[in-house]
């Protein structure tokens, strides 16, 4: 069987900095599963943080909120706001500018 088209389980266990300056535990990704089109980390944003203005051109996000509060500016301008609270789902399109942040 093509190992690409396959369940994969991932035991995260390597964190990394990313470009936006932040700490992730890597999990599904185009490097770790030779995911096609999402990516999902497990992402800690430190209160009074943020990431920097950014967009995935080439996949979606997918982010579920465990806990604390988290907030948003999206859009072509980062015009566009949103505040996401614990058991929020927030689905990002590829392409789409946004630049999350901790408001606490």
């Amino acid at each position: 069987m093509d190992k690409k088209r396959t369940c994969r389980l991932i035991r995260s266990s390597r964190t990394y900095h990313g470009k936006q300056g932040l700490d992730y535990a890597e999990a599904i990704s185009k490097e770790s599963v030779d995911a096609q089109g999402i990516c999902m980390h497990l992402l800690t944003i430190p209160p009074g943080k943020r990431a920097k203005a950014h967009l995935h051109q080439d996949h979606e996000t997918a982010i579920y909120m465990l806990h604390g509060k988290s907030a948003m500016w999206y859009g072509e301008n980062l015009e566009l706001h949103m505040e996401l609270d614990v058991g929020d789902f927030l689905y990002i399109p590829a392409g789409m500018p946004h630049l999350p942040y901790n408001p606490s």
